[in-house]
């Protein structure tokens, strides 16, 4: 089993990673330098990942561990004449979190470079224009080009490249925080991985199969694909999810961080089955597993495309709280990935056939 030495390398390679909705390759690289020794490792067109664990028997019920590959970024979508970027995003955003934050762009050469989303100085603004919250498609990024005939030949720049957020991953051991950005879902994918490799050579009542999803960020898409290749009969879902501690009343807090994962009850796209959520809750307890129970009104995770799937998917959500989510960098606690692997591994060594029919 990695050391946490090791699962925290993990975790900063997969933060680290670019990977846009659609441009995952940078992720399933370091993916797979992780999960060799877990069993068969595959991919399908649009670069989901499939690791189907060695111990597989072909003759028990299927459980299908998820994760998604690709993080919320950017799009480019024309230069400008004063040779700076217009872009799309590509995921959720909130305008007012981006203007002066850097990114890396990927230009027609292959290459990351760097630029910095930009909007009018407040030097030139009119005085109602500084009372007016300024709006994504005001801003532009800005690669240092002066025109945009050198944005296009010198800098490479070329419509439908992606751009990311850059942050670079830091853990602070002795406060056991992490800082970085794609935490939602590359601790999701981490917990994944980890879950694998605690589970090698046991014995287990469930064959597993991983699916590391892409373009969750647009519309869960790749678990559509993940469900029916994999065909599970449940289906544990791996999520980074919003930390409400700094935003919500101390009574309503859910999903704080240093508090265990989160699991989810409904969100704005699923039901959680209700038996296998009381079961995922009880073994819990009978591990002495920290979790929290989440009631969330709006938002979803690739639970929505797997539990409607087939003939239909008892699935949970495992959420990892990450505070400031879908911005340019979020802040973990380490012990809530262990606490989330833990609980994986607690469910897959419980659950049985029996128990899935019960669902």
């Amino acid at each position: 089993m990695m050391t946490q030495t090791q699962a925290i390398k993990m975790i900063a390679q997969l933060s680290d990673a670019y990977g846009a909705p659609g441009f995952e390759d940078d992720v399933l690289t370091v993916a797979r330098s992780w999960a060799g020794g877990f069993g068969e490792i595959s991919e399908d067109s649009i670069r989901n990942l499939y690791i189907r664990r060695r111990e597989n028997t072909g003759r028990r019920p299927m459980v299908l561990l998820d994760a998604h590959s690709d993080e919320v970024a950017f799009m480019v979508h024309s230069v400008r004449d004063n040779g700076t970027i217009k872009f799309i995003p590509l995921g959720g955003w909130v305008d007012y979190t981006l203007p002066a934050h850097t990114v890396r762009v990927h230009n027609a050469a292959g290459k990351w470079i760097p630029g910095v989303i930009a909007s009018k100085p407040i030097h030139y603004m009119t005085e109602e224009e500084e009372k007016q919250p300024v709006r994504q498609p005001d801003m532009s990024i800005d690669v240092g080009a002066r025109t945009r005939q050198e944005a296009i030949e010198v800098f490479g720049i070329a419509p439908g490249q992606p751009i990311v957020p850059d942050t670079v991953f830091t853990y602070d051991a002795e406060n056991d925080l992490m800082w970085g950005k794609a935490f939602d879902c590359r601790l999701g994918c981490a917990a994944l991985l980890g879950t694998l490799d605690a589970l090698q050579g046991e014995t287990l009542s469930v064959d597993v199969t991983a699916g590391m999803a892409t373009q969750e960020e647009l519309d869960m898409r790749g678990a559509v694909i993940t469900a029916r290749v994999v065909k599970p009969d449940v289906a544990i879902v791996f999520e980074g999810c919003p930390a409400d501690d700094t935003c919500v009343p101390e009574a309503e807090m859910q999903t704080r961080i240093k508090y265990g994962p989160m699991l989810r009850h409904i969100d704005g796209a699923m039901l959680t089955n209700p038996r296998f959520m009381r079961f995922a809750l009880n073994t819990a307890r009978q591990y002495g597993i920290p979790v929290q129970d989440g009631v969330r009104e709006h938002s979803a995770t690739n639970g929505a495309s797997i539990h409607l799937s087939n003939e239909g998917v008892p699935t949970i959500v495992i959420g990892l709280p990450i505070r400031y989510i879908h911005t340019h960098i979020g802040i973990a606690a380490y012990q809530d990935y262990t606490h989330a692997v833990q609980l994986a591994c607690a469910i897959l060594r419980t659950l049985n056939a029996d128990t899935i029919l019960g669902f």
